[in-house]
């Protein structure tokens, strides 16, 4: 891998940093070393570690100071980023997650697909058609910060937010797109909801997504987004998943 920079967090971690941009290759970076310390971390190896928390363009270290030291945990992820070599495509998985795009439940849609010089189905046409890469996760549990909204959907954020964004709302924003696990404020363009559940306690993993899948969007009509509100049952995990690896 390129030379990294190693940045201390605290004395308990440290930041393992690739660049200042947020792009794909930067995050083919992070999700490619995170897998390499899960591979060595099953095979007996990093006694210490406590966990990874991959960013848009950093993967935090986090780590036992009564196991290991830091310098001797440096070393080791320095050694297995070298092993990784380039900028491997991380193995994530790839899903197929339902929305719908009726105008009451994507209230920004048309007035973007405008900006953007489309009708209302030309940009869902786009969103569709494009293939979204988890970067990372924040602002709230399972909340997904996806890159690749295609250029004409591409819009800043809205000047103040809404204080209640529906849970389930897709929303773009720049060149990132999301869903909103719950009801909360939000300040991104919505445009659909999606029936799926991407945070779940009862669920094991609760959070649906992770940094490295990849994501593609498709349209449903009204009556089987109700379908799948009344019962979740309908939209597994296990039905979403469109490959692994």
């Amino acid at each position: 891998m390129d030379t990294l920079r190693i940045a201390d967090v605290g004395d308990t971690a440290f930041s393992v940093e690739f660049g200042d941009t947020i792009d794909p290759a930067t995050s083919a970076k992070v999700t490619g070393l995170r897998h390499a310390i899960q591979r060595a971390r099953r095979d007996g190896g990093l006694p210490g570690l406590v966990e990874t928390v991959p960013t848009f363009r950093s993967l935090l270290i986090q780590y036992d100071p009564l196991v290991t030291g830091r310098a001797a945990l440096e070393a080791d992820i320095r050694a297995i980023a070298r092993d990784c070599g380039g900028a491997p495509r991380a193995a994530g998985r790839s899903w197929l997650i339902p929305v719908c795009y009726d105008e009451d439940l994507g209230e920004d849609l048309a007035a973007l697909g405008k900006a953007g010089g489309l009708s209302r189905d030309e940009a869902v046409g786009l969103h569709t058609g494009a293939e979204f890469m988890v970067y990372m996760l924040g602002f709230m549990p399972g909340f997904a910060y996806m890159g690749g909204v295609p250029a004409p959907l591409r819009r800043p954020r809205r000047p103040s937010p809404r204080l209640k964004v529906p849970a389930g709302s897709v929303a773009v924003a720049e060149s990132l797109c999301a869903v909103y696990p719950w009801e909360s404020p939000g300040g991104w363009h919505l445009i659909g909801q999606t029936p799926v559940s991407f945070f779940d306690l009862s669920r094991e993993p609760p959070i649906l997504l992770e940094a490295g899948d990849r994501v593609r969007f498709r349209a449903i009509g009204r009556a089987e987004f109700d379908a799948a509100r009344r019962d979740p049952g309908l939209m597994t995990p296990h039905t979403l998943l469109a490959g692994e690896g």
